[in-house]
């Protein structure tokens, strides 16, 4: 084996990284939105979460991404350290894929069928099929798909390169003497941990002894302490990705630190000892990639049996590892490390959006109430909460700029403009509920009223304002296009009652009845009500748009409504509950 073999070595471990990573790409964007609706619902049940994370893992193909995704899901408040433990035993199992995968270059027969098994056999079609799907189909699910078949034939490649440079080392004697010093169960642990930690990959460091088996001379005795050391080895990237975090992310790393060494820790001392005193007859013979895949599995089963039950007793030692400390400026709105699975992402925006428009509702709910009766120590809180909504805004758009930037389904593209379209209507109500708390404090500083009647027709306009955002809010909350649906019929009811109290209020101020001071700001309060009112009737457009990404939302807004049955049977309905005259009979449509 010379200096070109070692390239041509490096290069096939270039291919086979760079497979996996496209191909996890690929599966991570035909799971799309799916992933994290099951985190939701799996992480209060530890087997549940096990199994989710041998999914997660077997579909993005690496443990290691699953653990740095778990540190920010923990350092952004979203999970607690207790949930993730189950889901890293379930990602070690899931991890065991790729060995299976990577044996099939293995597979040695002149049986026309199982050389088909071969991935030098089919891997060249599959390229073939990958690249005309992303060439020529239409629909982005397919175009992924044909992303998954092009990184799974370039990884299998990889594998192959690797093989061949490695073929050599069959005929060099010097490689058999050094094959002796691997005997020692100790060394093979470092060499696997070494090794992985330097390319960070446990999958690429298992495809390297794979290739390496099949040069001959590797040992089940010699394979098992390496595999085990390259389970220990992946946790190099969540040690490094929980620099900087705070205290329960830290506990994060700790914990699959723990996992792994505890596996191999009890697991190798057990198995020496066993085949100690009573032989085992495979230690001595040579492994080939399927039984390096079998070794993998069941070591990895085996551990997760063992530490499945002692999961509180790994928190514990996480927490005695990390201990609690003063933290300060450690809160996280969004990690970054979540950009690792943009579906997760997107779906922890959505979540963050919502607890923005749930302080949104708060200001606005209060400062309508303040125009009856101003407490000061409410309005210091409605001042405080629109600071936070302002940094909801900043950090939600930074992070979805961050987004944006990397390869996203068209799904996930569609969600994140209309998330960003939504943060600014909300930060825009925030506003006005702001502008509504200053008309309220002018209020009170002039110790002036407004009219018997101006203060009737508000309450009419309040009413109807505060059902237009509970609707959208729900709507918005729910995903409901259906409910969205009611929010237009309310605004143009909104808008044709604002419309008429003015005109009513420019009469009584011909009248004399009302001073100028007071007439602008229940001015101002009227378009403060018109503009969230439209901001409601924004965000319910874009829930029906995100069911419906072929609706336009000009289109749909100035569409002949006097057509839509549902529209007007709404929009009388909302008529009839708001008005400010019972005397009026018209039956005109806001468009």
């Amino acid at each position: 084996m010379d200096i070109f073999s070692i390239f041509t070595l490096c290069g096939g471990l270039a291919f086979f990284l760079y497979g996996i990573s496209i191909m996890s790409s690929g599966l991570e964007k035909i799971a799309g939105g799916r992933l994290e609706r099951i985190l939701k619902k799996v992480t209060s049940n530890p087997i549940k979460s096990l199994i989710f994370g041998a999914g997660i893992t077997a579909a993005v193909q690496s443990s290691s991404a699953v653990t740095v995704m778990l540190v920010g899901l923990v350092n952004s408040g979203i999970m607690k350290l207790s949930q993730t433990i189950s889901v890293i035993i379930g990602s070690n199992v899931g991890t065991t894929i790729t060995a299976w995968i990577l044996s099939l270059s293995g597979i040695q027969s002149s049986n026309f069928f199982i050389r088909l098994l071969k991935p030098e056999s089919f891997s060249p079609i599959l390229a073939l099929i990958g690249v005309i799907m992303i060439m020529v189909a239409k629909s982005n699910r397919r175009k992924n798909v044909g992303t998954v078949l092009m990184g799974f034939a370039i990884l299998m490649f990889g594998m192959e390169v690797m093989s061949g440079s490695m073929a050599p080392l069959a005929d060099m004697p010097s490689f058999r003497q050094t094959l002796v010093a691997f005997t020692n169960p100790v060394l093979g642990v470092l060499v696997g941990l070494v090794v992985t930690m330097i390319i960070q990959s446990s999958a690429a460091s298992l495809g390297i002894l794979q290739a390496l088996s099949m040069v001959g001379g590797i040992t089940y005795g010699m394979a098992i302490p390496i595999i085990m050391g390259q389970n220990i080895g992946t946790c190099i990237s969540a040690v490094l990705s929980a620099i900087g975090v705070n205290t329960a992310a830290k506990r994060v790393s700790a914990v699959h630190v723990i996992y792994n060494v505890l596996g191999a820790a009890i697991c190798l001392p057990v198995l020496l000892i066993w085949n100690k005193l009573f032989p085992i007859s495979f230690m001595p013979a040579d492994i080939n990639p399927v039984g390096i895949a079998v070794c993998h599995t069941a070591f990895n089963i085996l551990a997760a049996v063992i530490a499945f039950p002692l999961m509180k007793v790994i928190e514990k030692a996480a927490i005695a590892v990390v201990p609690d400390k003063k933290e300060k400026g450690k809160s996280v709105l969004l990690d970054d490390r979540l950009l690792l699975a943009p579906s997760f992402a997107i779906a922890e925006c959505y979540r963050q959006t919502i607890k923005m428009a749930e302080i949104v509702e708060f200001n606005f709910i209060n400062s309508t109430k303040m125009l009856k009766s101003y407490h000061s120590k409410k309005a210091e809180q409605i001042k405080n909460n629109e600071i936070k909504i302002d940094t909801y805004e900043d950090k939600l758009n930074a992070f979805m700029l961050k987004l944006s930037a990397k390869e996203l389904t068209e799904e996930d593209s569609n969600k994140i403009s209309q998330l960003l379209l939504a943060i600014g209507d909300y930060e825009r109500i925030g506003d006005h509920a702001t502008y509504m708390l200053k008309i309220a404090e002018k209020l009170k500083e002039s110790e002036k009223k407004l009219s018997a009647e101006a203060v009737e027709e508000l309450k009419v306009i309040v009413h109807a304002v505060s059902e237009i955002f509970m609707v959208s809010f729900e709507a918005y909350k729910t995903d409901n296009a259906k409910l969205a649906q009611e929010v237009e019929p309310l605004e143009a009811v909104i808008k044709r009652i604002i419309r008429k109290v003015k005109n009513r209020h420019i009469q009584r101020l011909k009248d004399g009845l009302c001073t100028a001071d007071v007439s602008f700001l229940f001015s101002d309060l009227l378009n403060d009500l018109r503009r969230i009112a439209a901001h409601c009737g924004n965000i319910a457009t874009s829930v029906i748009q995100l069911q419906d990404s072929t609706i336009d939302k000009h289109e749909y807004n100035h569409r002949n409504k006097d057509e839509d049955l549902e529209f007007v049977s709404k929009y009388e309905d909302y008529k009839s509950r708001y008005s400010v005259s019972r005397h009026n009979k018209s039956t005109e449509l806001v468009h």
